[in-house]
């Protein structure tokens, strides 16, 4: 895993948030624990099935 290129995306999406945020605007993700968990959900059962060549 690439560090700098997580803390990038993670600052990133920081500073989106931010924005969004002061325009008062709807946030483009999930604004619930059920929601985030649902993405890494989906992002995990990807890496796994990559990894078993499905």
């Amino acid at each position: 895993m690439n560090v700098q290129l997580v803390t990038l995306s993670f600052v990133t999406g920081f500073v989106v948030g931010a924005v969004f945020r002061v325009l008062h605007l709807p946030i483009p993700a999930p604004d619930n624990l059920a929601g985030i968990m649902g993405i890494i959900g989906i992002f995990v059962g990807y890496v796994i099935l990559k990894a078993l060549g499905i």
